[in-house]
């Protein structure tokens, strides 16, 4: 008998394996749930009370009282020169990832020092910011800066703008817009009010309702507010028309700025080509 195999036919097999199940057990599929439901949970829990790890966690609209309270924080570590707050500017040209858009929050204050003391100035200030902050100033090749973190991510900055005035700037950087920024409440209006109109008459200007107002809450209580008006076409010189209010003894006097302090308002003129920007404030009080 041959033991050729032959053609045609399939070659001999064994035994056909068991089925497998597919199924999965039924304590892996429990075990799944429930660590999803956990999972879920922890995350909840974490976004509403865990504070943000990063700065494009918080949105602008959270952000927008720290700056406010930083804008006063500044006011009233002044000691020395005239104070102006800056309005507010909301940049929403800043992208916080390739797919996701985002704004930036800026405010600052304009403080009109003396020529040759900004770095005294810088540093006395530095020294009556909170202590959270870590507000220091450092002298770089293009002057001295203070620099402080006024907490959430919230960056602050001082430096020598130009002969005569600094500038400090509050900035939140790139973050998403929530609610949007809600701007500080407008402070009732106080003697300032009355000083500006007195600089804008003495300039030969026209007074009027002021053009913009900029408020900022004190870390004591109340708050700081500056009012500013705009005289174009000066037809005198404009320090001559301001000595009398200053009682000929200017806090500072410069080709730019004229600045002095008048029944406890502190009023700043910023000259520039064929106009003056005048702004009276009324600081924190100590």
């Amino acid at each position: 008998m041959s033991n050729a195999v032959r053609t045609g036919y399939p070659p001999p097999t064994g035994p056909r394996p068991p089925a497998t199940d597919s199924r999965w057990p039924r304590w892996l599929i429990a075990a799944t749930v429930a660590w999803a439901v956990l999972l879920a949970g922890l995350t909840w829990f974490s976004s509403v009370e865990d504070p943000p790890t990063v700065r494009e966690q918080r949105t602008l609209s959270q952000a927008g009282p720290v700056v406010d309270g930083a804008i006063g924080e500044l006011v009233a570590a002044v000691d020395g020169g005239v104070p102006a707050l800056i309005p507010a500017e909301v940049d929403r040209g800043c992208r916080i990832s390739p797919l996701a858009d985002g704004a930036t929050l800026t405010r600052a204050v304009d403080l009109a020092a003396p020529v040759g003391e900004e770095q005294v100035l810088l540093e006395r200030i530095a020294d009556q910011l909170p202590a959270r902050w870590r507000a220091g100033v450092r002298l770089t090749p293009d002057g001295p800066r203070l620099r402080g973190d006024a907490g959430e991510f919230v960056t602050v900055t001082g430096r020598p703008a130009t002969d005569g005035r600094i500038r400090f700037t509050v900035d939140t950087g790139c973050r998403p817009v929530g609610d949007d920024y809600g701007r500080a409440g407008s402070a009732p209006a106080g003697p300032e009010v009355g000083s500006l109109l007195e600089a804008v008459r003495a300039l030969g200007g026209r007074a009027g309702e002021p053009e913009s107002v900029t408020s900022a809450p004190c870390p004591g209580g109340g708050a700081a507010r500056t009012v500013r008006s705009v005289v174009d076409q000066v037809a005198t010189e404009p320090q001559a028309a301001l000595a009398p209010l200053a009682g000929g003894t200017p806090v500072v006097e410069t080709p730019d700025v004229y600045a002095y302090r008048r029944d406890g308002v502190a009023v700043l003129a910023d000259f520039q080509p064929d106009r003056v920007v005048i702004s009276a404030t009324t600081g924190c009080t100590s």
